[in-house]
Formats: C-alpha cells, sequence, structure tokens
C-alpha cells in the first residue's frame, strides 16, 4: 500500500508540515509505503487553459514535475493533501498541482478511460487556518472534492485545524495532531487486510503492468496488486497503454519500478506470479509462486499484444474467482 502526502505549504516543518507528518504517521502503523512530497519545492508550471489535453488526453507542459507527480498519483492508494487557508483556499502552490490534473479529469471524462484504482483509492485533506471562521475550510472542501474525483479517489473529508498560525501552534493544539494520526491509520486499516499480490516480467512496462491493472480493476478491495521487474524500462510500452484503453483502462503515467525497489526483504507477498520464462521469481517468504509463461510483446504486431492482453485478463480473473471460492494461497 503507498500513501502519498502533498505538503502545500511553503513552510518546512511548519504547522501544515507537522499535521501532515502525524497522518503519514499513523498510515505507517499499518505497513503502509509513505512518501511526503514538498509541492512549494517542485517545478510546476501552471495551467494554461489551452485545452491541449481535451483534445490530446495528455497535457501540453511535459517538462516540469507534474511528470513525476502524474506517476505518483497514478501509484497512490490514499493521497492526502495539506496546506495552510489562503483567502479561504489552498495554498497558490498546490493549487497549481491541482489546476495541472485537468489532463488525467479529461482522460476519465472526455475519453471515457477509467483509472483501475477507482473503487478503493481515497483521497483526505488536512488544512490549518488562522481565524475561527464558521467557513474557514469550505473553499478547500469544495477544492478537494473535484481534484480527488478527477484523479479517481473517493473524498474522505477534511481535517481542518482553527487557530493555528504562529510557528509550532499545531504542537500545543490538544487533539490536532492526535486525530490526524488517527485518520492516516483508520483509512490505511481499511486497505490492510487485502491478499497481496506481485506480478514479475523482465522490463515491468507490458506484461505485468497489464496483470496489475486487471486485478486491480477487478478486484482491488480484495487484493493488493503490485508489479515490478528485474530490468525495469524507462517507461511503460506505448502500445500497451494503446490496448488497455481498448477495454477502458487506463495505464497512462504507470512508471516500472524495479525488484529492489519493493523491499522484498520486509513486505510480505501472498502470491508472486512470474509472467515469463526469462524472469526467475524473487524468493517471498511464505508465497504462493505462479508462473504464468507469456511471451513479451514488446517489438511485436500490436494484434499480439492484444492477445497477451485478453490472456492476462482471463488468467487475472481465474485467480479472483479461486480465491472467491476459498482456495487458499499457501507456499508450496
Amino acid at each position: 500500500m503507498f500513501v502519498l502526502g502533498l505538503m502545500g505549504s511553503p513552510r518546512r516543518n511548519g504547522n501544515t508540515d507537522r499535521l501532515l507528518s502525524a497522518f503519514l504517521e499513523g498510515a505507517e502503523e499499518m505497513d503502509a509505503q509513505v512518501l511526503k512530497l514538498s509541492v512549494a519545492e517542485k517545478n510546476i508550471a501552471p495551467c494554461q487553459g489551452c485545452g491541449f489535453c481535451e483534445r490530446e488526453g495528455r497535457c501540453r507542459i511535459d517538462d516540469d514535475d507534474m511528470v513525476e507527480i502524474y506517476q505518483l498519483l497514478r501509484r497512490a492508494d490514499i493521497v492526502a493533501v495539506a496546506t495552510p487557508i489562503f483567502f479561504y483556499g489552498p495554498s497558490a502552490q498546490l493549487k497549481a498541482l491541482i489546476d495541472r490534473c485537468q489532463a488525467l479529469w479529461a482522460r476519465r471524462y472526455i475519453y471515457k478511460l477509467r483509472e483501475p484504482k477507482t473503487s478503493f483509492r481515497k483521497g483526505f485533506a488536512l488544512a490549518v487556518g488562522a481565524t475561527r471562521g464558521k467557513e474557514l475550510f469550505s473553499g478547500l472542501s469544495l477544492t478537494a472534492k473535484y481534484f480527488f474525483d478527477a484523479i479517481s479517489a473517493s473524498f474522505e473529508g477534511v481535517l481542518g485545524i482553527r487557530q493555528v498560525e504562529a510557528p509550532g501552534d499545531i504542537s500545543g493544539h490538544p487533539t490536532a495532531l492526535a486525530e490526524a494520526r488517527e485518520k492516516g491509520r483508520a483509512l490505511a486499516e481499511s486497505l490492510a487486510s487485502r491478499t497481496k499480490v506481485l506480478f514479475v516480467c523482465r522490463e515491468n512496462a507490458s506484461r505485468s503492468q497489464m496483470a496489475e491493472a486487471f486485478l486491480q480493476w477487478y478486484a482491488g478491495e480484495s487484493f493488493e496488486a503490485e508489479s515490478a521487474g528485474d530490468q525495469p524500462a524507462d517507461e511503460i510500452n506505448p502500445v500497451v497503454v494503446e490496448v488497455m484503453a481498448e477495454k477502458g483502462i487506463d495505464v497512462a503515467y504507470r512508471k516500472p519500478k524495479g525488484l529492489p525497489e519493493l523491499n522484498l526483504e520486509s513486505r510480505p507477498f501472498d502470491i508472486v506470479v512470474s509472467l515469463g520464462c526469462e524472469v526467475t521469481c524473487p524468493a517471498v517468504p511464505g508465497a504462493k509462486v505462479e508462473d504464468w509463461e507469456l511471451e513479451d510483446p514488446a517489438g511485436k504486431p500490436i494484434t499480439f499484444s492484444r492477445e497477451i492482453r485478453d490472456t492476462i485478463e482471463d488468467k487475472v480473473r481465474t485467480l479472483v474467482e479461486n480465491r472467491d471460492a476459498g482456495e487458499g494461497h499457501h507456499a508450496e
């Protein structure tokens, strides 16, 4: 499980930062992998309102840090945004990131592509404000609601802390940090008991990416799916993006991962699936190992990629059906 925290304050170690850290600490208590990203330190150009994403399905601006952020948003199971309240809304730094997610909105609503994690990805907002105004967090709540919708996450609410302005105020608040930690823990706990499946191929650019996406789409509430490769490519195979889009499933902005990134020594998987004979499954204590023996579609005609896609879909559905039928997963 991967939890992404977007820290929208320009001040490191300030009240907003500490509130988000408490939320992420709560998620870590449920063995989640967490990453806190300081948005103000990223190069994010503002949205130009040019309509390019609606015509082409991607942002025209492709040379700033939003490329990395799109990939992190796709990877995340839980996304938390944290911001100070400026004029009853989020900080300008965070708002620039949110505006650039119009590209993801376009893929969902204009191109009708489904993010595989839609059914279980969660979004939550944390905020601090100087006043005690009744509507202090109303603007942020609306912005967060539509931001999380654009990135295919359910909106789980706002933890807003009033009368926090001076450095260190958040530490003196009687409940704020404890509430944030408990919310992070609760959201992570809701996803913690899923059967964990790792799909492995050589480059993590084709077969294993398709398998991961299909399992997330069909049974993401019951299975935590990840994929990796022993020689990861720089980017996902564009043909795979195309053939998955034919199924209505969006795998754009997914980034291949190497096996070392998964820290297999400390992260237990219940099932490890190798999708090709050129890869030896990693040794994962307690895991059931399956070998699907599928040929790599890289460099082959698109018709072959479609055949591999359909075979993977069938195998994933069988895996889900076996679990639903009560078949256990034990080491072989």
